[in-house]
């Protein structure tokens, strides 16, 4: 679900030779997107299972498009598959993973790098926010 955000992004700069874009730009993370402690709460699930329905413990944004409430993570190698609901801003979400090193790497286009909502206070168990994002066209929070 994030190689086509990393398609659609508009950003400046040039072509890796795996075709992402590399950012020419001043901005970057002066710290981790999700810290150790919160990558705890989201927990490790090896398997979805039928009754799978936890709080969002996180949220990651782009602020002119994607956005992600992972609710659980599998750790592959120095990487990290998050799960959870995504919107990458055409309207459209979808429950399904993302690599956390791609949702780090992917800009908008306003070229700003995905931040982590500070502030996030889970109202609603992740498959009412889907149908909350289904009948919005959105994830709301």
């Amino acid at each position: 679900m994030v190689r086509r955000a990393i398609h659609t992004a508009s950003a400046t700069g040039s072509t890796s030779p795996s075709g992402r874009r590399r950012h020419d730009t001043a901005i970057s993370r002066t710290e981790t997107l999700i810290p150790d402690d919160l990558r705890d709460r989201l927990g490790h699930t090896p398997e979805v299972q039928d009754d799978f329905d936890p709080f969002p413990a996180v949220k990651l944004f782009m602020p002119d498009a994607a956005t992600w409430l992972p609710t659980g993570t599998f750790p592959e190698g120095p990487d990290v598959r998050l799960f959870g609901l995504c919107d990458l801003g055409t309207g459209s979400t979808e429950l399904g993973d993302a690599m956390l090193s791609e949702i780090e790497d992917v800009r908008g286009k306003l070229v700003l790098p995905v931040e982590r909502d500070l502030y996030l206070k889970a109202e609603h168990r992740l498959i009412t926010y889907a149908k909350i994002a289904r009948h919005a066209g959105m994830i709301v929070t």
